[in-house]
């Protein structure tokens, strides 16, 4: 019997949804991200744009294309992402949630929004791997995350692909969206510098007090559903994790997309 290798957990910012066709620096480095893991059997993406107030997973058996956006070009709306959905394991991770005392529910009909679809366009463009979408909290806390990624870390060592979906720094009120190759202002920078040092650092206590401790944390995030992806992905590797950057860009100044695997 072969036994599955233990994956990474990953954080993976999604960008504007023009990432799922542009070339850019962040989508060839998807392009080749998928080439560069062990297969998986299943991915799991917790992602930013599935919000509930506790945790929920999409058990649909053919689950369907999300277009959760407006104002862009005609042709992202007629694209499908149709991988097939896991029922049995959006069960399975279900009863593990439960068990860690996190009151989950399975949503049957529940489709792939673009946190969840444009980076695994990219990364894996069959669409053939099983994907079970898992929601954030908008109301919830780092911690909070954390040990919804913690419940979620027996998987990788089952040949399952766990993701977080979100925004390393996501203010879309501040975006120079007339200059996609802007410079990133001083603030943006500040925050992300400061989050790579704390998880270099393997600074828990800092990182689950981030609004508090970040410079320009209600800035870079005037609402964290993008930032709770990250500490899903996080609590997904176990106590003592390497943390590695695997990618660092950015777009319209301040949307920055940087990516980390957790092992």
């Amino acid at each position: 019997m072969d036994i599955p290798t233990r994956l990474p957990a990953l954080f993976l910012s999604h960008g504007s949804p023009m990432l799922a066709v542009e070339d850019s620096p962040a989508g060839r480095f998807l392009d080749g991200l998928g080439g560069e893991l062990p297969w998986p059997k299943a991915i799991v993406v917790a992602s930013a744009h599935f919000m509930t107030d506790r945790p929920m997973l999409g058990g649909h058996v053919r689950p369907h294309t999300v277009h959760d956006f407006g104002g862009f070009p005609e042709p992202l709306y007629q694209i499908k992402y149709p991988a097939p959905g896991a029922p049995d394991l959006a069960e399975q991770i279900a009863r593990r949630l439960a068990d860690a005392g996190l009151n989950p529910k399975v949503r049957e009909n529940h489709g792939l929004d673009h946190g969840v679809w444009v980076p695994l366009r990219r990364m894996y463009p069959l669409a053939e791997i099983p994907v079970v979408p898992l929601s954030v909290m908008p109301y919830g806390s780092a911690a909070q995350h954390y040990a919804l990624g913690q419940a979620l870390a027996p998987l990788r060592d089952e040949g399952i692909l766990v993701i977080g979906s979100g925004g390393f720094v996501h203010n879309l009120g501040d975006l120079d969206w007339k200059h996609k190759d802007g410079p990133m202002p001083v603030w943006a920078r500040e925050f992300g510098d400061w989050m790579h040092t704390m998880l270099a650092a393997h600074d828990w206590p800092a990182l689950m007090d981030w609004q508090q401790r970040a410079p320009h944390a209600q800035h870079a995030h005037p609402t964290v559903e993008h930032l709770m992806p990250l500490f899903v992905a996080l609590g997904a590797a176990g106590d003592s994790p390497s943390v590695r950057t695997i990618h660092r860009s950015h777009e319209f100044g301040s949307l920055a997309l940087d990516a980390f695997a957790f092992d």
